[in-house]
């Protein structure tokens, strides 16, 4: 697949699935992978050899990163395309995947690779498709309020020209990402109904955190 998928009919019905606990990838954004594992380094192989796409979604227990066997997975996750890749170092991936569209999980397959595979269904989220879908409905200044309070807060350095030329979906679902919260926490935003309800969650996870950690320091934002 050399295109992007615009709408939930060009996606596959089966995907290969990467259970990555405290992974967060959201609709357009990019989310950087280390890949080494040699079942996951088989799955790189076989979406690069046809449509590119990877779905990331966490494990219901997070106490592993990246649980073996069939355990249990969340119901959502997100549908990611390889738009990036290269060999960094001897049996090693680095890819990058942007993400499409949220997906459910509808079962799992039964399959010989030594990944996952699961039949998904993306038409609960038409909207992932369309970049600024809800953008109207965030309150850009309280967002962008959050983000000044919680930069002097954790002593972080952002490029505010840039941030101010950049659209607020995109701001949203990167903060999201790249917030220091739990698992519980991203599989919240990534599910959240709409994009203002994901900006109002985040912005009360940080007013929380920088009132529980004012006395105490910041932690870093990963």
């Amino acid at each position: 697949m050399l295109q992007r998928p615009t709408s939930a009919a060009d996606l596959p019905a089966s995907i290969p699935v990467f259970p990555l606990s405290g992974a967060l990838l959201l609709p357009f954004a990019q989310r950087p992978l280390n890949i080494f594992e040699p079942r996951y380094l088989d799955m790189v192989d076989q979406a690069l050899r046809s449509d590119r796409l990877i779905g990331l979604i966490q494990p219901e227990d997070t106490s592993e990163e990246s649980p073996r066997g069939r355990t249990p997975l969340q119901r959502i996750g997100c549908i990611g395309r390889i738009t990036h890749f290269e060999e960094s170092g001897e049996a090693r991936y680095f890819i990058i995947l942007e993400g499409i569209s949220r997906f459910e999980i509808l079962s799992e397959q039964k399959v010989m690779t030594p990944f996952r595979q699961c039949t998904i269904s993306a038409e609960r989220f038409a909207s992932d498709f369309e970049r600024e879908f809800g953008s109207e409905d965030v309150d850009r200044d309280r967002f962008i309020k959050m983000m000044r309070d919680y930069a002097d807060f954790a002593n972080i350095d952002m490029n505010w020209d840039e941030i101010n030329k950049t659209g607020i979906a995109d701001l949203v679902n990167f903060c999201c990402m790249v917030s220091p919260y739990g698992a519980a926490d991203k599989q919240a935003l990534l599910e959240a109904g709409s994009l203002e309800r994901r900006a109002e969650t985040l912005i009360a996870m940080a007013e929380y955190e920088m009132a529980r950690g004012g006395s105490t320091g910041a932690p870093v934002l990963q």
